[in-house]
């Protein structure tokens, strides 16, 4: 696993409950400002084996970025589960559930 991949795991590991992050986000947070796809790579390739909160990486619009229905969803009602209050079009006010990480985790190599 590279550098970058176990930073961007680390960080969705840390989102906690009722708050989001967007892959922007983590990848910049991670080392990489223009990552944001590799985010999603990680995200669909590692979400299993790592117990990642998926549900909690959204697009820096608000937007459930997922495409089918059902995955869509199931994203929108585990935020609703955790709190998160959607508008009526569906996004999530990243002024009030972004999460911004301390950077406490972050290892002394950065």
């Amino acid at each position: 696993m590279t550098t970058f991949t176990e930073r961007v795991v680390r960080i969705i590991q840390s989102v906690p409950a009722g708050k989001v992050m967007t892959y922007g986000q983590i990848a910049a947070l991670a080392g990489n400002p223009r990552g944001a796809r590799q985010v999603v790579r990680i995200l669909h390739s590692m979400s299993q084996k790592y117990d990642l909160p998926w549900h909690r990486i959204i697009n820096a619009k608000g937007e459930i970025a997922i495409k089918d229905d059902e995955g869509s969803f199931t994203q929108k009602d585990r935020l609703i589960s955790e709190g998160i209050v959607l508008t009526e079009a569906g996004k999530v006010n990243l002024i009030h559930y972004r999460y911004h990480p301390t950077t406490e985790w972050i290892p002394e190599e950065y």
